[in-house]
């Protein structure tokens, strides 16, 4: 059985036909210019068995064997199923593939919704899972395409980067799997493609649905793009000229928002993707229209997709506040993760929602006895640091260091024997509890800390004491209250015990916490 939609020619080799020589200096001007890039890395070919596809699968067969092509592409088919005849394309294409030698996958994906942008997904889901890290994936997108992208994305609102249309040259990342779009058509008319497929009297399938006119870019291509033409028939390559020069437009752009993202960006609160935190001082300095270009590209870091205009304009709202109220809450669905966006004084916060789902871990207290901790071999001065876990997810990983050798230091036991009745006492800052830091003149509530140490409200509960505890003479035990952490800072605390007050602080230098992340989903 085949089907009606398959192009009635007989499947034939066509290595020893004429190739296309505007086609084929499109495709080696692209390989040329991205020669470096393309040095050692697989090339794949996505190929849905369509005219397009079809077209530069035959041109690639014909160049490698005119020896212009120094590896033979390896074809990527993926069925979605969608469609009754589904089966049948991907038994054609991989029929085409072997009688031109050409190594052809079939790759079945699950489509997670009913429309043209959940089916593109799925394919490159499928096929990004099937490929190697930093491999190439060679598309047959062509001028026509990127005119219809382009005015796709001009009715939506898009800015600079979605008007410069679709990149012949575009890293992707999913997680921590990189893949290449390689578009190397982008210059090259439809009517171009038909013509060297008749010549080559190629049996490609035309889908019947890229004609209905019911989803965008085929009313666009059924209805509009026809109506332009007649206004200027060389409005195809206007549109893609256009595209071009947003591009370039557009990499001015993101180059000056990364200069202003460097100047802006608080490097110590940063812990990428979960939370991102910008200077709003620094930020209001700059002139408004890199303000919104910067946020644009602040909030669009990890995601596929930029935020809106609207939410760009919500955050410059939230920077520009001059009140005291900071419990404002924005929050955006990306395609990744969803956020939260607030402000805390001087502080604009991008926070994930896993992030946030961390953050409500409970933290539970500890006391470890300084026996428990010392190292075996506390005489090498490379002694690891032992790690003792504050707060634990998939994710991400809070963790207190200590030195051990340092704590035999101060000890002032060289032999390593620590006694049993010393130990370190880890808990959640308690609201009513007073600490003193080393720089304050009086002890304070926790409560009152978290306004003096500029603790946003949602990292309140992340703040955990360190004490150090000992029975003295008369068994009677004595804690001594030496670090405050949160995840991203620690303070020194001041005792009154005049006698341990030298120790305990020195020994809050050698303790200290680090943050892990290992959020790649």
């Amino acid at each position: 059985m085949t089907s009606s939609a398959i192009i009635p020619y007989p499947i034939e080799p066509i290595a020893a036909l004429p190739s296309d020589e505007h086609l084929a200096a499109a495709f080696l001007n692209s390989m040329a210019e991205y020669g470096t890039q393309l040095h050692a890395r697989r090339i794949w070919l996505a190929c849905s068995g369509g005219r397009d596809s079809l077209a530069l699968a035959a041109l690639c067969v014909q160049l490698y064997r005119q020896g212009k092509l120094s590896l033979l592409p390896q074809m990527l088919h993926v069925d979605h199923g969608l469609q009754a005849d589904s089966q049948h394309w991907a038994a054609h294409v991989a029929h085409w593939a072997k009688a031109q030698q050409m190594p052809c996958h079939i790759l079945p994906a699950q489509v997670t919704g009913s429309d043209e942008q959940a089916a593109r997904q799925a394919r490159y889901d499928v096929m990004r899972a099937y490929m190697n890290q930093e491999d190439v994936l060679l598309l047959a997108h062509h001028a026509d395409d990127q005119a219809e992208t382009v005015l796709m994305r001009l009715i939506q609102g898009a800015g600079v980067s979605g008007l410069s249309g679709m990149q012949p040259w575009r890293v992707q990342s999913q997680g921590a799997h990189r893949m290449v779009l390689w578009r190397p058509w982008l210059t090259i008319r439809r009517a171009d493609i038909s013509a060297y497929a008749r010549r080559l009297k190629l049996p490609y399938i035309d889908d019947p649905t890229n004609a209905t006119g019911d989803n965008v870019r085929s009313g666009l291509r059924r209805d509009i793009m026809p109506v332009l033409a007649k206004y200027n028939p060389n409005v195809i390559d206007n549109i893609t000229r256009s595209a071009q020069l947003l591009s370039d437009a557009d990499t001015t752009v993101r180059a000056q928002a990364a200069q202003d993202l460097q100047q802006t960006t608080i490097g110590s609160l940063q812990q990428p993707p979960l939370q991102r935190v910008l200077n709003v001082d620094k930020l209001a300095k700059l002139p408004l229209y890199r303000q919104r270009q910067l946020l644009h590209h602040w909030l669009g870091q990890d995601e596929p997709l930029p935020p809106a205009k609207q939410l760009v304009d919500d955050v410059l709202n939230l920077s520009q506040r001059s009140d005291h109220n900071h419990q404002t809450e924005l929050f955006w669905q990306g395609r990744k993760h969803a956020y939260t966006i607030r402000r805390y004084r001087q502080q604009l916060y991008r926070l994930s929602s896993d992030w946030l789902a961390w953050l409500n871990i409970p933290i539970t207290a500890q006391e470890r006895t300084l026996a428990h901790i010392v190292l075996p071999d506390v005489s090498s001065v490379d002694s690891s640091p032992l790690s003792i876990n504050l707060r634990t997810s998939e994710d991400v990983i809070w963790q207190l260091q200590v030195a051990p050798n340092a704590l035999v230091r101060l000890l002032d036991n060289p032999a390593g024997e620590v006694g049993h009745q010393t130990a370190l006492k880890i808990r959640p800052l308690d609201r009513q509890q007073r600490l003193k830091t080393a720089l304050s003149t009086r002890p304070q509530s926790g409560k009152k800390l978290y306004q003096t140490l500029g603790i946003p409200i949602w990292l309140r509960e992340s703040l955990i004491v360190v004490s150090m505890t000992f029975l003295n003479a008369e068994t009677v035990e004595n804690e001594i209250p030496i670090l405050l952490l949160s995840p991203f800072d620690r303070w020194i605390l001041s005792t009154d015990d005049l006698a341990m007050r030298t120790e305990a602080q020195t020994l809050a230098v050698f303790i200290d916490s680090h943050l892990c992340s290992n959020h790649t989903r």
